[in-house]
């Protein structure tokens, strides 16, 4: 096995927690951008503490889980701090998450308090006593006394969020991080990328996604004057006025401003880019506009953040070097292998001891002699779309195969814009019929309601034959063999994007 070891990196100290971080910082420095004008770090710092004075006051607890359920903005990220700030538990929840999924996470959780950001999204929660967003303008009051002493009981090791992520089968799994995961991922990431974070930049990514969460209190502790934004319609018309020096983006939006043709970045220079991997030719157009990818790479598991590249040592076609406190490893198959404080300790209800040895994670790849991983394929079965939402294919096509005219079904969607199906079928009638392509369809929807919009199912096409073991499509087990069909119906494949 090959290893690369940074060195140590940056870590909470045993008796801190994350609400440490809003100290490290000028109080009269810009910290959000909020409206038309800046919300400085003591201002900031202020909110939150009153937020978490209202949350003492309702009742909430060390431990207690608070699920959040809403777009990204100010709102959240206060009431996010505010829950860190007690010892509470953070829970996010997608906010295109079905109401199967939506039901999991705060069944699976056993969350305690409810936040949504509207009222029909209080109404999708599907519980009583849920506050939105628009309560916490109001919340201003003193902390109180029980403030302090709460804050300062809350320890590094302590449960700050359980993000919940796809697996191979079955439900989403919910990933138990730390204060001091959280905060060796974003502060190891502000160090790794130089003086990035000390500029300007407009965050959309999802806060419910832990990709989202790492950036932010990244900004927080690089001291970077930010806008939180809902989603990438709102970047677009915001990179002009704001005029941002850096941006993190899944290729998903990336692909989405590059169609829409901006004539100029501004001062853009740099955009971190993880999730899935980039098309060449998006590189190159940004490179062109003189804008730098830093390709980055990480997983729920290690608190989003594992490799990335810096602005001066960037290495295009790699994602880059761990960050500080991170040891990257290879396994002699090729998996790639993470060890460091930024590691999960397990999946929630677990243990929550520190696990032995390295964190497989599943993706395939190799290091160069200068500590640079190049990811190379995946061993699990997981999708990776371009817009960074990771599905599981197996549910999808287990509940398609149940439709008495399906034979086998295989759901497409790694590295493309969005999630398509294969399907063969036990039928005389032509693929083409019209009948059965209502049948197949239902077949297909009822699969769609167990997943996102993100996740489902866009396009469908009944294929001539069948996956077999005979043909190489099938292993002995009866498990698909993914590159084998991608090869023999490349032309439908084709068709279907």
């Amino acid at each position: 096995m090959k290893t690369s070891f940074p060195g140590k990196g940056r870590e909470l100290t045993e008796d801190r927690g994350l609400h440490s971080v809003l100290a490290e910082g000028d109080p009269e420095g810009p910290l959000f951008v909020l409206g038309d004008r800046d919300v400085t770090r003591g201002e900031f710092t202020a909110h939150v503490e009153s937020a978490a004075g209202e949350l003492l006051r309702r009742g909430v607890r060390h431990g207690d889980r608070v699920a959040i359920l809403g777009r990204t903005g100010y709102d959240w990220a206060v009431l996010d701090f505010a829950t860190l700030a007690i010892g509470a538990v953070t829970v996010p929840v997608y906010p295109t998450s079905s109401a199967h999924q939506i039901q999991h996470v705060l069944n699976d959780s056993g969350a305690d308090w409810f936040f949504a950001e509207t009222a029909e999204d209080a109404e999708r929660l599907g519980v009583a006593g849920v506050s939105l967003f628009g309560e916490l303008d109001g919340w201003r009051e003193p902390p109180g006394a029980e403030f302090a002493e709460r804050r300062d009981s809350v320890r590094a090791g302590d449960l700050a969020t359980i993000v919940y992520t796809s697996g191979t089968t079955g439900p989403p799994k919910g990933c138990m991080l730390t204060h001091a995961n959280m905060y060796a991922s974003s502060a190891n990431t502000v160090w790794r990328t130089e003086s990035l974070f000390e500029g300007t930049t407009a965050l959309a990514l999802p806060l419910s996604h832990v990709f989202g969460r790492t950036i932010l209190l990244a900004c927080v502790i690089g001291g970077t004057r930010t806008r939180l934004l809902p989603g990438i319609p709102e970047l677009l018309g915001e990179i002009g006025t704001l005029r941002p020096t850096f941006l993190a983006l899944v290729p998903y939006a990336l692909e989405k401003i590059r169609k829409l043709g901006l004539n100029s970045f501004g001062p853009l220079t740099h955009v971190i880019c993880g999730g899935a991997s980039l098309d060449d030719t998006t590189v190159a157009y940004y490179g062109d506009s003189g804008v730098s990818i830093l390709n980055c790479y990480g997983l729920t598991e290690a608190a989003t953040a594992v490799t990335v590249n810096a602005p001066s040592t960037n290495r295009p076609g790699t994602v880059g070097r761990p960050i500080p406190g991170t040891t990257v490893g290879i396994a002699d198959d090729g998996e790639v292998l993470v060890s460091g404080p930024n590691v999960s300790p397990g999946y929630w209800p677990g243990p929550g001891a520190q696990p032995p040895g390295w964190l497989h994670t599943g993706d395939l790849g190799h290091l160069d002699e200068h500590g640079y991983l190049t990811i190379t394929g995946r061993r699990k079965e997981i999708l990776v779309t371009s817009g960074g939402k990771n599905v599981a294919p197996a549910p999808l096509e287990d509940r398609i195969r149940l439709h008495p005219l399906v034979s086998n079904c295989m759901v497409l969607g790694d590295g493309r814009s969005y999630v398509t199906a294969l399907i063969t079928v036990d039928s005389t009638l032509p693929a083409e019929d019209p009948v059965l392509l209502k049948e197949i369809q239902s077949a297909v929807d009822a699969a769609n309601e167990l997943v996102s919009r993100a996740e489902s199912i866009r396009k469908f096409r009944v294929v001539q034959g069948d996956f077999t073991i005979a043909g190489g499509h099938l292993t002995p087990s009866m498990k698909l063999r993914r590159a084998a069909i991608e090869h023999t119906w490349a032309e439908d494949i084709a068709a279907l994007y």
